[in-house]
């Protein structure tokens, strides 16, 4: 222990030692954030007809509740499948975006940058109202389309963020070269910068999936009726009356994130090898 604490911690030969007091702090606000989702996990196995914490007696009760529930699984399946669809209009767009900003020697590139990240500068309830008004004029409220699109503005600035991230590591020169072989820069991109920045886009596709699963605010002023999400339904659910359902539905989407974002990391350092 000692020889780990004495141990330099960086190039500058700060030990860890004198790290210690960061160590403790950063350990402190993991144990804040992550807290309160750890204590759902053990909340929705308990047989109370209550949220309770911790269970006086154990129970898969409100699980099953959940998958026998028409309303529940409606509601999972809207998320699930604007998710999907999300996750396909954010992510080719978002690395279009992307890759074009990158290459690009426009002058004002930094200031469209700027623009596409606008989504996550501005509070999110703003968005809704506008939305919703425009959406009322189009008539695209509570359907499958404008709930995508919806998300998906707020999908693509994380898109372009990862992906332009990756893009900055990477040596263009490789796909010069391809270009100046004959091949068109579509052709460049897909067979030799998109299979070498492939990590990124699969990470900024699960972000853009996970995006729009979570969220709640914009579905709160767009999604109802069949179209509800999953979200939304808990929401109601949490204002109307104490469901604990609610703490089984939250422990599900904290595994599928979680597993999401595992199989994400495995899977590209597998083939990084």
């Amino acid at each position: 222990m000692r020889n780990w604490l004495n141990a330099p911690a960086s190039e500058t030969q700060i030990t860890h030692g004198q790290r210690l007091w960061l160590y403790v702090l950063a350990g402190i606000i993991m144990i804040l954030l992550v807290a309160p989702t750890v204590i759902v996990i053990p909340m929705s196995f308990s047989a109370s007809q209550y949220l309770e914490f911790p269970p006086r007696e154990w129970s898969t009760r409100w699980y099953d509740h959940y998958f026998a529930s028409a309303e529940w699984m409606s509601a999972t399946w809207t998320s699930l499948t604007v998710g999907t669809l999300t996750m396909l209009v954010a992510t080719p767009l978002g690395v279009m975006a992307a890759y074009g900003l990158h290459v690009s020697n426009f002058r004002y590139a930094q200031f469209i940058f700027i623009t596409l990240i606008t989504p996550m500068m501005v509070p999110i309830v703003l968005i809704g109202i506008g939305v919703f008004y425009v959406y009322v004029q189009l008539r695209l409220v509570n359907t499958i389309l404008g709930i995508t699109l919806a998300h998906s503005i707020l999908a693509i600035p994380l898109v372009v963020i990862v992906v332009g991230a990756a893009l900055k590591t990477y040596d263009m020169n490789q796909e010069r070269v391809a270009r100046s072989l004959g091949a068109t820069r579509l052709y460049a991109f897909l067979a030799i910068t998109l299979p070498q920045i492939r990590f990124s886009v699969i990470t900024a596709a699960l972000l853009a999936f996970i995006t729009s699963f979570d969220e709640v605010v914009i579905a709160m002023f767009i999604s109802g009726g069949d179209n509800s999400t999953l979200t939304r339904s808990m929401f109601n659910a949490l204002r109307d009356q104490i469901d604990p359902t609610i703490a089984s539905i939250s422990t599900i989407m904290v595994l599928v994130s979680t597993t999401l974002l595992v199989a994400s990391q495995i899977f590209g350092k597998d083939k990084g090898k």
